[in-house]
Order: C-alpha cells, then sequence, then structure tokens
C-alpha cells in the first residue's frame, strides 16, 4: 500500500487542463465532507520543479484552501512516461 504524507497546500501546483474540470459544486460538496470530519481519499501528486504537481484530486484540494487547511493528506506517484 502507498504511504500518504501531508502535502503543504501552497506547494500544490495545478495544471491548467485540471483546472477546467472544476466543478464548484463538487468543491462545496467535498469542502463539506471535511468540514464534517468525513475522511477522504488522498489527492496523488508528482513531484515537480520545487512544488508538487496535481495528478488526482483537484475538488479535495480546492476545498482545503477554501477552508484555509494548510496541509492535506496526499500520495507522491512517480511521472507518467509520454
Amino acid at each position: 500500500m502507498l504511504k500518504t504524507v501531508p502535502i503543504k497546500v501552497d506547494e500544490i501546483y495545478v495544471p491548467t487542463a485540471l483546472r477546467k474540470e472544476l466543478d464548484e459544486d463538487k468543491t462545496a460538496q467535498a469542502a463539506e465532507d471535511m468540514m464534517e470530519g468525513e475522511e477522504a481519499k488522498p489527492i496523488q501528486v508528482r513531484q515537480g520543479k520545487g512544488r508538487y504537481v496535481l495528478v488526482k484530486g483537484l475538488h479535495r484540494v480546492e476545498a482545503a484552501k477554501a477552508l484555509g487547511e494548510e496541509t492535506i493528506e496526499g500520495i507522491i506517484v512517480a511521472a507518467r512516461k509520454h
């Protein structure tokens, strides 16, 4: 099983292609779930140049930002090979 680690929200870069998928209703629901203490799946990031690049978990990251969270649980994955 992959190990989850706390990742600083302000060190996560969200690629433009992922931003296009942003749905405010999904973000609001994710924020509500976080406030109610529901355990969310960890986000997935890969190492970038001095930051993490989001792979999966856009709405959870945006919800964490909206709630003023400093960290979010995540899994660091390898970059995809093209």
